[in-house]
C-alpha cells in the first residue's frame, strides 16, 4: 500500500498513534514537501501509484482524481468537503470520508477567543501597552447579549455552550436543525434573516457550498444591528470580505474575527489594514488535542475502506 499525507500539521517525523498506525498498515508514505495546501498540479505527481490518500485542505478536482487510476480512498483530515469534487470522486468509485466532531471542541474555542478579543478590543489594546501606552478603552460585556449562530453542527453546539457559560442568550439557524437540542439547552431557533436582525454577535459554523457562498453581503449584513460582531471560522468564501470590508469602514459592523479568508494567506487583503479586525491564520483546528483526534480518525477511516471494513465516516455525493 502506497499513501500520501498533505496535511500541514502532520510531520514526516512525528511518532502520533495515528502516524505509527498507518505506517504499520502501509507500504510506503508519502509526505506533503510544500508545507501548504497543494494544487493540482501539485498532487498529481504525488499521487501517482497511491492507493490511500490523506488529505489537507488541497484542490481535489476531476482533473486530479483522473489523473491517479490507482486512488481507492480520499481520507479528509477534517470536515469540510468544499476542495473535493464528490461528484468526480464517486465517478472514479473512489470513497472519501471526513472526520466529523473531532476539531468541534477547538474550532468553537477559537470561535469564543474571537469574540472576546473583539468585544475588549484585547489585540489591540495589547500591542499599545508594550508601546508603552496606557489607554482608557470602553468595551463590551457579552453577559446579556445575545450570540447568533449560523450552523448548529458538533462546533456550533460547544460554541452555544461557551456563550451560555458567559450568560448570554442563544439563537440559531441552521437548515438541519437539532430541536431536540435547542429545546433542552433554551435556544431559540431562527430564520436566518431573524437571527440576523437579534443577534448582538453572529458567529458561521456552516460548510462552504453553492447555498452558502457569500452568504454574509450587503444584503444580509444590512439586515443587522448597528456595531453588530461577525465571526468566520468556518470557510473565507461564506463572507464577501469586500462587503464586510465597507460595512466595518461604516461602523454598520462593528468588529470582525476572521479564521478563514477568500484568498489564504490573505496577504493583499485590505481587512487586515482595520483596527477593527481580529485575524488568525485557519489555526481554529490546531490544537494539540484536535490534531490527534483528526489523525486517528483519518487513519481509521482510510484503513477501514482500504481493508473492506465498513466505515461510518463516508461521504455519499449528492446525485451520486
Amino acid at each position: 500500500m502506497k499513501i500520501l499525507v498533505t496535511p500541514t500539521s502532520i510531520k514526516k517525523d512525528d511518532d502520533t498513534p495515528g502516524l505509527l498506525r498507518l505506517r504499520g498498515f502501509a507500504d510506503e508514505l508519502v509526505f506533503n514537501p510544500f508545507g501548504r495546501p497543494l494544487t493540482e498540479d501539485e498532487l498529481i505527481p504525488l499521487l501517482q501509484g497511491c492507493d490511500g490518500y490523506i488529505a489537507g485542505l488541497d484542490q481535489i478536482s476531476e482533473k486530479v482524481l483522473s489523473a491517479c487510476p490507482s486512488l481507492r480512498v480520499i481520507s479528509r483530515y477534517g470536515t469540510g468537503m468544499d476542495r473535493v469534487d464528490l461528484k468526480a470522486a464517486a465517478l472514479h468509485a473512489i470513497a472519501v470520508t471526513n472526520t466529523p466532531g473531532a476539531n468541534a471542541q477547538a474550532v468553537a474555542e477559537l470561535a469564543f477567543g474571537l469574540i472576546l478579543s473583539l468585544a475588549r478590543a484585547i489585540p489591540r489594546l495589547h500591542q499599545s501597552t508594550k508601546e508603552g501606552n496606557w489607554e482608557r478603552h470602553q468595551g463590551m460585556e457579552l453577559g446579556g447579549k445575545t450570540i447568533g449562530i449560523l450552523g448548529l453542527g458538533a462546533i456550533g453546539k460547544r460554541l452555544a455552550k461557551c456563550c451560555m457559560g458567559f450568560g448570554m442568550a442563544v439563537v440559531a439557524y441552521d437548515p438541519f436543525i437539532d430541536r431536540a437540542f435547542c429545546e433542552r439547552e433554551g435556544i431559540q431557533i431562527e430564520t436566518m434573516q431573524g437571527l440576523l436582525q437579534k443577534a448582538d454577535i453572529i458567529s458561521i459554523h456552516l460548510p462552504l457550498n453553492d447555498e452558502t457562498k457569500n452568504l454574509i453581503n450587503a444584503d444580509t449584513i444590512g439586515l443587522l444591528k448597528d456595531g453588530a460582531l461577525l465571526i468566520n471560522a468556518s470557510r473565507g468564501g461564506i463572507v464577501e470580505e469586500a462587503a464586510v470590508f465597507n460595512a466595518l469602514k461604516t461602523g454598520k459592523l462593528g468588529g470582525l474575527g476572521l479564521d478563514a479568508f477568500e484568498t489564504e494567506p490573505p496577504s493583499a487583503s485590505p481587512l487586515l489594514q482595520l483596527p477593527n479586525v481580529v485575524a488568525t491564520p485557519h489555526t481554529g483546528a490546531h490544537t494539540k488535542e484536535a490534531v490527534l483526534k483528526m489523525q486517528e480518525m483519518a487513519v481509521d477511516n482510510l484503513i477501514a475502506v482500504l481493508s473492506g471494513e465498513d466505515c461510518p465516516y463516508r461521504i455519499q455525493a449528492i446525485g451520486a
